[in-house]
């Protein structure tokens, strides 16, 4: 299963793929604290097969996400992520992963596309109110993101 979402953005595309995207295991728990409780880079440089951990609180209905960055361009701003521990892994979810695409406008902001594409176990159907929640909480990530950018602007530059 695959659904994807657009979000548009008046920050710079080199920007928000740096804060939003490569560094919100860091950014994430200060910005986010409700939700998100610690974040850490597990192995890696950041770049492909860097592994990297979100600890959430009790809100969210699993504890924690562990991802792998399958590959990342920082010149097309573009990367994926797969989960490898963690979240609906193995109670819902067979695999699932992430695709990121922050793209340049001619205004100078962005326009972000996540696509993700899940593998449920069997037995298991899609929950549209799960989808629906995932898309919310993706939207609050970058708008979390755009909010300290525009407040910070030498941040992430």
């Amino acid at each position: 299963m695959s659904w994807s979402v657009v979000i548009e953005s008046p920050v710079s595309a080199p920007r928000l793929f740096r804060a939003a995207i490569l560094d919100w295991h860091t950014l994430g728990p200060k910005l986010a604290p409700e939700i998100i409780a610690s974040g850490t880079g597990e192995s890696g440089d950041g770049g492909a097969g860097s592994v990297r951990q979100l600890n959430f609180t009790s809100v969210m209905p699993f504890s924690y996400v562990k991802e792998r960055l399958d590959f990342v361009d920082h010149e097309k701003f573009e990367c994926q992520s797969t989960i490898i521990e963690g979240g609906h892994l193995g109670t819902r979810l067979e695999s699932a992963s992430a695709h990121f695409k922050v793209e340049p406008t001619s205004a100078g902001g962005s326009i972000v596309t996540v696509t993700t594409n899940t593998k449920p176990l069997p037995g298991i159907e899609a929950d549209e109110g799960v989808i629906a929640a995932a898309k919310g909480a993706i939207e609050k990530h970058f708008r979390a993101a755009e909010a300290y950018l525009l407040a910070n602007p030498d941040a992430y530059v």
